[in-house]
C-alpha cells in the first residue's frame, strides 16, 4: 500500500510539472505570436500606442481642469493645442540655427576631413602593412592583384511617388494620433468605468480602475518632472556652450532636452554630435575639451543626482532593462519604439505595485532595494 500511494504520489508530482511546463511553453508561444503580430502590424499599433501614452500624461492636466468646471472634451482640445503648439514654436526657434548648420555642411566635412587626416594616415599606413602581410601569406599574390574588382552598385532612386507616399503614411499617422487622443482624453474616467463594466465582474473593474488612475496619475507626474529636468539641462547646456563660444548654443541646448527623453542613448548620441561639433569649431584643443567635459558634468548631475532626487526611488528601472526595451522598441518599431519603451516599463512597475502577486516583477525591475516592497494598493473586495 505504501508502495502504490508512493507512485501515485509521484505520478501526481510529474503531471503537475509536466502541466506547468506546456504552460510556459505555451505563455513563450504567445508572447511570439503577439511579438510578430505587433511588428507586422506596426501601423496600425504604433499610432494606437502613441495615443494611448499622450492621453496618459495629458490626462492629469485635462482632470485637473475639469474640477475646476471646465468640461472634459474642452480641456483636452486646450491641452492637445497647447501640446502642438509648444512643439511648433520649439521647431521654428531651432528651424533657422539647424538650416544654417546644414548649409555650411560641405565645408563641415571638408574641416574634418582636414582634422582627421593625420589619424586617417596612420590607419592608411597600418592597412598598407597588414596587406603587404597578407600579399606575402598568400601563395599567388600576383593573382590576388589582377583579380577584377567588383563594380560598385547603382545608387537607389527615390522616386516622388515613394515620397508622396511616405508623406501621405506620417501626415495619416499624425492625425490619427492626434484624433484617438483627443477621444481618450475627452472621455475620461467614465469611458474607462463603462468599458471596464462591460468586460468584467464589479470587483475587478474597481481594481482595474484603481491601476488605471495609478498608471496615469504616476506617469503624468514623471513625465511632468523629467520635461522640467530635461528642460533645466537643456538651458543649462545652452549656456555652457554660450560661454564656452560653440556656434549655435540654442540648437545644441534644444537637442539635449529633446534627446534627453531617451535614457542612454539620447545622452550619447549628443555626446558624439557636440564631440563633433566642438572639433570643426575650435583648433584650440582646451576649448574642444571644454566642451565635451562641460556636458559630461551636466549630464552626469542630471542623471545621478538631480533626477534620483525628484523623481524618486520608487520608480527608478533596472538601467540594463532601460537599455535593452528601448533597444527592442528601436528595432521593433523606429522612433515611436523608443518612445513607448520607458512608459512601459514605468507602467508595468506601477500595476506590479498595485497587485498582491507582483512583488517578484517590481523586484526584477527595480535596480536594487534593499527595503522590501510595500504595496500601496490591496486588491478591493466592495464595489466602490
Amino acid at each position: 500500500m505504501k508502495q502504490e500511494a508512493a507512485a501515485a504520489g509521484t505520478g501526481s508530482d510529474n503531471s503537475a510539472r509536466y502541466i506547468k511546463l506546456q504552460a510556459r511553453a505555451l505563455m513563450t508561444l504567445a508572447a511570439c505570436a503577439v511579438t510578430a503580430l505587433l511588428w507586422v502590424c506596426h501601423e496600425v499599433f504604433v499610432p494606437v500606442a502613441l495615443s494611448l501614452l499622450f492621453a496618459l500624461v495629458l490626462s492629469s492636466a485635462v482632470e485637473a481642469l475639469y474640477r475646476h468646471g471646465l468640461p472634459r472634451s474642452l480641456s483636452a482640445v486646450l491641452m492637445l493645442v497647447m501640446l502642438i503648439t509648444v512643439i511648433g514654436l520649439t521647431l521654428s526657434a531651432v528651424e533657422g540655427p539647424a538650416q544654417d548648420w546644414f548649409a555650411g555642411l560641405p565645408q563641415t566635412l571638408k574641416t574634418i576631413e582636414r582634422k582627421v587626416r593625420p589619424v586617417q594616415l596612420a590607419l592608411s599606413r597600418v592597412e598598407q602593412l597588414t596587406t603587404r602581410a597578407d600579399a606575402l601569406a598568400s601563395a599567388n599574390p600576383s593573382q590576388q592583384r589582377n583579380a577584377p574588382q567588383a563594380a560598385p552598385a547603382p545608387a537607389a532612386q527615390v522616386s516622388a511617388a515613394d515620397v508622396l507616399a511616405e508623406t501621405r503614411s506620417g501626415i495619416v499617422s499624425t492625425g490619427t494620433v492626434i484624433i484617438l487622443t483627443l477621444f481618450l482624453l475627452s472621455g475620461g474616467a467614465p469611458m474607462l468605468a463603462r468599458m471596464m463594466a462591460a468586460l468584467a465582474t464589479d470587483v475587478h473593474a474597481t481594481h482595474a480602475l484603481k491601476v488605471i488612475e495609478a498608471i496615469r496619475s504616476e506617469l503624468g507626474r514623471y513625465y511632468g518632472t523629467i520635461a522640467l529636468i530635461n528642460l533645466g539641462l537643456g538651458v543649462a547646456t545652452g549656456v555652457a556652450m554660450m560661454l564656452i563660444g560653440l556656434p549655435n548654443p540654442f540648437l545644441w541646448g534644444t537637442m539635449v532636452a529633446v534627446l534627453n527623453f531617451i535614457p542612454y542613448v539620447g545622452s550619447t548620441v549628443m555626446l558624439i554630435v557636440l564631440s563633433v561639433v566642438a572639433l570643426v569649431s575650435f583648433d584650440n584643443f582646451g576649448r574642444i575639451a571644454a566642451v565635451i567635459a562641460s556636458y559630461i558634468a551636466l549630464a552626469t548631475i542630471e542623471g545621478q543626482v538631480v533626477q534620483p532626487w525628484f523623481v524618486g526611488q520608487r520608480l527608478e528601472l533596472n538601467p540594463l532593462l532601460v537599455f535593452l526595451a528601448v533597444w527592442f522598441g528601436g528595432w521593433m518599431w523606429g522612433i515611436a519604439g523608443i518612445t513607448i519603451a520607458v512608459p512601459m516599463l514605468v507602467a508595468l512597475k506601477v500595476a506590479a505595485e498595485h497587485s498582491d502577486r507582483g512583488r517578484p516583477l517590481v523586484e526584477f525591475l527595480s535596480p536594487g532595494r534593499k527595503k522590501p516592497v510595500k504595496h500601496r494598493a490591496r486588491r478591493s473586495t466592495a464595489v466602490e
